[in-house]
């Protein structure tokens, strides 16, 4: 080669180097597709720009205490809202299935390939002390949550391979491995932390000093058990950015604390406090028929979303012996009637819950063709036949209570698996051990539900006990996987990704804290996490969501409970609302971009002294 050929083809080699490092500033990143909100923007279209700001909100919290304000760690009960101090990198739409705009970061870099990120904070950020927000905060926040956080961090953040600061605000994270296009995102939702501050103190411990933040709101006050009280930041440096308009109305927000949600209800009824997401239908059916709902003085809101319900259901814990043989699992669930429960417990709101990523277009049905196919052929042999074969359905019942025939299924499925009654009781054929097993529960409210499940696998002659534990001692057996069955729910986002690591795979079966609740440890799932983690467009997350729906609902790791399709909302009618209800807002904290109406407001406490 020549001396001329030799540089042009050098400058060539550095020229296509350099296209593919370099990368446009925007102020947005979506996961797949188009971005919304122009550059522009002034503030989302499920806000109020104009919303007064002034007064208070107080909410309920459910339990007995809190014994720390840092809710990044495994030990210790955080107190509710113990995130309003901080901010992250950047902030989700909830009006698009996955696009983020910069928060405490004014613009965001990303190659073709998302083999990194960098990201460009903002001057003005300023912790709450009146210290900038630096590169070396964001790079100290990563390190301690890896080191020294909840281990949900280490996996989360496990395909980065290094955080750097490149200057005093410019962070950037660079990847390692395969292709994963949300990593970037992943990396923009990181709650950054002052480095100054937590310099001198050990961030695993429990601590109730109020922490340092960059958020619009601080702690003010707090007696641990009873009540925490939040203020709004004054001087908050973020007030006037477009992806905070309409928000953060409130002067105070205060969480009160309740022993469970009987006593919570009628709290509300008395006034105690304003706001609740109501998630039980009995009581959304009949605990409101009161004079105030009738009056006006209290509204029951109903809105519909289009949020991905995911999977609430009975968990069965694959760690027991017990519960390692599908037959088993599969029959357990033919001793539960949902259809008797929605007609007499839950007033028919319900939709029993037939995939891990229901109410989405994620959901499998029917059976798998085209791309989906594609993803499973591989696996044939490897997975349940029933895969190719047959549409994924929960057994069902006329709703009569007479549930002989869906027993008689199980008997059959039992008896496959080695099972058979002895002294009226189900015994193993190879232990002669009894099949028993206890069903942890965190609220009272569920015994109700559980109790007739029990009675029916009575019927069976299994031995089921159940429990109910305070918030502290669920926590500690549901970290530590020391159950036989609990509810877990396994929410899922428009665009699923990391988080289906944690829930799903082997790596995640044996560490304490995980979300893999069911100890799943099953190469072919670990592979089709893979792929949904790696998807290169929203065709294949699509399909590749599938085929991983359609091996974990084959797979009879839970008994599916059931999910709904709206929001139901009380409040006492002393606020103002956006005019549109975001698309993705599932409605938890839909008080968020609500504000005190001070007309409204008058009138209540009018209508209260009469």
């Amino acid at each position: 080669m020549g001396l001329k050929t030799a540089f042009v083809a050098g400058v060539l080699s550095f020229t296509m180097a350099f296209g593919a490092m370099a990368a446009e500033k925007k102020y947005a990143i979506a996961m797949h597709g188009d971005i919304k909100y122009p550059a522009d923007f002034t503030h989302f279209d499920y806000t109020n720009p104009d919303a007064p700001k002034g007064g208070a909100i107080r909410l309920s919290a459910l339990g007995s205490n809190f014994d720390t304000f840092n809710p990044f760690t495994l030990k210790g009960i955080a107190a509710s809202g113990a995130g309003l101090p901080y901010e992250t990198l950047t902030i989700q739409a909830l009006d698009e299935p996955f696009t983020e705009y910069g928060l405490l970061a004014e613009s965001i870099e990303v190659p073709d390939d998302r083999s990194w990120v960098i990201f460009h904070l903002r001057k003005e950020a300023r912790w709450q002390d009146g210290q900038p927000v630096r590169a070396e905060d964001v790079v100290f926040s990563f390190n301690i949550l890896m080191e020294k956080g909840h281990p949900q961090y280490r996996y989360y953040y496990a395909e980065v391979d290094k955080a750097e600061a490149l200057d005093d605000l410019t962070v950037k994270f660079t990847f390692k491995g395969d292709e994963n296009r949300e990593l970037p995102l992943i990396m923009g939702q990181l709650p950054v932390l002052p480095k100054h501050y937590w310099t001198d103190k050990d961030f695993t411990k429990t601590t109730l000093e109020p922490p340092l933040g960059s958020g619009p709101y601080k702690v003010k006050s707090f007696e641990p058990g009873r009540s925490v009280v939040y203020e709004r930041v004054k001087d908050y440096w973020g007030k006037d950015l477009a992806v905070n308009a309409g928000q953060n109305n409130f002067d105070e927000i205060r969480y009160d604390y309740y022993r469970d949600a009987t006593v919570a209800v009628e709290a509300f009824k008395g006034g105690a406090f304003d706001y609740r997401y109501e998630n039980i239908a009995k009581n959304w059916a009949t605990a409101y028929d009161i004079p105030e709902v009738e009056k006006g003085m209290i509204k029951k809101y109903r809105f519909e979303h289009n949020v991905g319900a995911g999977m609430q259901a009975f968990v069965f814990n694959l760690r027991r012996d017990k519960f390692k043989d599908p037959l088993v699992r599969e029959a357990l669930a033919y001793a539960f009637d949902f259809d008797w429960a929605n007609k007499n417990l839950f007033h028919n709101e319900y939709t029993r819950t037939a995939s891990y990523f229901s109410n989405s277009e994620l959901a499998s049905s029917g059976l798998p063709t085209g791309r989906e196919l594609e993803i499973l052929e591989p696996y044939r042999g490897r997975i349940p036949d029933e895969v190719f074969t047959k549409e994924y359905q929960p057994p069902k019942t006329d709703g009569s209570g007479n549930v002989r025939s869906n027993l008689k299924i199980a008997v059959g499925l039992l008896k496959k698996a080695g099972y058979s009654i002895k002294g009226g009781k189900l015994v193993n054929g190879k232990t002669g051990e009894p099949l028993s097993f206890e069903i942890l529960l965190q609220s009272a409210n569920w015994e109700r539900i559980v109790l007739p499940f029990k009675k029916n696998l009575e019927r069976l002659g299994i031995e089921a006990s159940v429990r109910v534990v305070d918030s502290a001692q669920y926590k500690e057996r549901s970290d530590t996987f020391d159950y036989d069955i609990i509810v877990d729910v396994f929410g899922q986002s428009q665009s699923p990704g990391n988080e289906q690591v944690d829930y799903w795979t082997s790596a995640a079966a044996d560490r304490n804290g995980s979300r893999n609740s069911i100890g799943i440890k099953n190469p072919v799932v670990d592979e089709l996490v893979a792929k949904v983690v790696n998807a290169s467009s929203r065709a294949e997350l699509v399909a590749a969501t599938h085929a991983l729906d359609r091996v974990l609902l084959w797979g009879h790791y839970v008994i599916p409970n059931w999910h709904l399709k709206v929001a139901r909302i009380v409040a006492w009618n002393r606020f103002g609302l956006p005019k549109v209800w975001a698309k993705y807002n599932p409605g938890y904290s839909a008080w968020t971009f609500w504000w005190l109406d001070a007309e409204k407001d008058k009138k209540l406490q009018k209508m209260r002294k009469n």
